[in-house]
């Protein structure tokens, strides 16, 4: 029989598989919106990743709190010089993705 601090325990841990599980779909679909804008702006994304560097609760259109995220990833024109991206989502819908001023080819 499970006993009251076993089923906080169980809580806690089944918490934390949610949220690395719904963590790791953010970065893929951060990944995925980062690739895109860097083909369609005609830079090359660097490293093939991106990384959280903020998260946050803010309220949705709808009032609604989610998490806020701000995924950053590195990209280049030349190939001699990095310039950060940002890709901010708010839940799971992706927000805006930017570019920091860069030099143009």
């Amino acid at each position: 029989m499970l006993d009251l601090k076993a089923l906080i325990w169980l809580t806690v841990l089944g918490l934390f598989i949610y949220y690395s599980w719904r963590a790791f779909q953010a970065k893929d679909r951060a990944f995925i919106a980062a690739r895109r804008h860097c083909e369609q702006m005609q830079v090359q994304m660097l490293d093939q990743s991106v990384y959280l560097r903020k998260l946050w609760i803010k309220k949705d259109a709808r009032g609604r709190p989610g998490l806020w995220r701000a995924f950053y990833f590195e990209f280049t024109v030349t190939g001699g010089d990095r310039y950060f991206g940002r890709v901010l989502m708010l839940g799971r819908h992706i927000q805006r993705v930017e570019l920091d001023p860069h030099r143009l080819h």
